[in-house]
């Protein structure tokens, strides 16, 4: 019976990696064929900017040349799969949607210069939100409570900064965006922990209502009072001697407290779950909840603080929104991103450092269909803007089936007596 069982996953590995190798192979085909056809010319890449105290050469690649080695690179990797089969052909999945991409940018740069360094920097600040999503999700999902109501918790922290930073400026409408946030994920712990309700429902419940409550308010408070609508941003703080380094300069220590605050939330919050005794009880609360009552661990106050925590870090990126870009509020300005959030949660397999790149990676998406509507390529504007939604996508249904979430998530939890 074990052979058997061992033989059928043998099997279905080498199916895997066949049907993996000759999407490679396929994809390596297709991304010459549109982009390597007919292309001629360099594509310069800007890794300087004029106030750069250090000024770094131009990366020139010539177009077709390149485009034509990353697309044979990806049909090597996807032959290579085919025939040893690895355990683990993860890495040569990343470096051919890393050589797609390269390929990609190269094709609507030919002829023309990009300022490279700006885009990854660009990267960086449009991640922040996501990433703060995830880390949202990270503390609720590991107390195996759902929160689909990060969307709304979002959009509510980034109309609190707004209103309150207009009125009070903008570090006291940040100390209240954040509370905002917390009151909603004190409302949704209220909901599924206390009263049991269904955790996708009360999610969905929260969503509706922001949206609802924060269109009317906008309509009814801030069109006719627009001095409640005009607060003052965060400005960027350079690290001193960081901020001079060629390239990493600008694209990491260049930014307002908002992508350092994220940073330093993911820092602690993997301290946290991983090496201190609070955040092993919150894993296991997330596992077996049974259990953790047997050893004295609360597991409705446990709950209860880390869904708050939650909320607490949705409201904190909702306000970069209004306050660390903007300065005003707009309806459903959040555009997706608690869901987005959440997809970068399941990518990074709900540990906070992995669920940063998982940021990282949908930060470009979202950088790159600004960037590529400069350099005016021929793809529709329309299809540009979905780059975000579309790479969510395809992460989503190649990942979601390979992580597994904690063991006793979306269950409703009821002490015995």
């Amino acid at each position: 019976m074990n052979t058997l069982n061992k033989n059928e996953i043998e099997n279905t590995k080498s199916k895997r990696s066949k049907i993996i190798g000759l999407s490679l192979i396929f994809f390596g085909f297709v991304i010459y064929l549109f982009f390597g056809l007919g292309i001629e010319g360099q594509a310069t890449f800007r890794l300087s900017r004029p106030t750069d105290p250090f000024a770094l050469p131009n990366l020139i690649l010539p177009a077709h040349s390149f485009i034509g080695l990353s697309a044979l690179l990806i049909a090597f990797f996807g032959g290579r799969i085919i025939m040893k089969a690895p355990k683990n052909f993860t890495i040569f999945v990343a470096l051919s949607f890393f050589l797609a991409i390269a390929a990609f940018l190269v094709w609507a740069t030919a002829g023309k210069s990009f300022s490279l360094t700006g885009m990854l920097q660009a990267t960086v600040v449009r991640a922040v939100p996501i990433a703060l999503a995830a880390m949202a999700g990270i503390m609720c999902e590991r107390v195996a409570v759902i929160n689909i109501g990060i969307e709304g918790m979002l959009l509510a922290g980034a109309f609190a900064g707004a209103l309150f930073g207009s009125i009070f400026g903008n570090l006291i409408g940040l100390v209240l965006a954040i509370l905002v946030g917390g009151g909603f994920g004190f409302i949704l712990a209220a909901l599924v922990v206390t009263f049991r309700v269904d955790q996708i429902i009360a999610g969905v419940a929260i969503n509706i209502f922001v949206l609802g409550i924060t269109s009317f308010l906008t309509s009814h408070l801030l069109k006719s009072n627009p001095e409640l609508n005009d607060a003052p941003i965060f400005k960027s703080i350079d690290i001193p001697f960081f901020s001079e380094i060629p390239v990493l300069g600008s694209v990491f220590f260049k930014h307002n407290i908002f992508v350092y605050f994220s940073i330093f939330i993911v820092i602690v919050s993997t301290y946290y779950l991983f090496k201190t005794a609070y955040g092993l009880r919150a894993r296991a609360v997330g596992e077996h909840p049974k259990a953790a009552e047997t050893l004295g661990i609360s597991v409705i106050r446990t709950r209860f603080n880390h869904v708050i925590i939650g909320g607490m870090i949705a409201g904190f990126g909702g306000a970069w929104f209004t306050l660390g870009s903007v300065g005003r509020f707009d309806e459903g300005m959040t555009g997706g991103r608690g869901f987005i959030g959440l997809a970068a949660m399941i990518f990074g397999r709900w540990h906070p450092i992995g669920a940063l790149f998982a940021a990282l990676v949908f930060g470009f998406a979202d950088s790159l269909q600004q960037k590529l509507a400069i350099l005016r390529t021929p793809i529709p504007s329309e299809f540009l803007a979905m780059a975000p939604y579309l790479v969510t996508i395809i992460v989503v249904a190649g990942i979601v089936g390979n992580a597994k979430p904690p063991q006793a998530i979306g269950k409703a939890y009821v002490k015995e007596n």
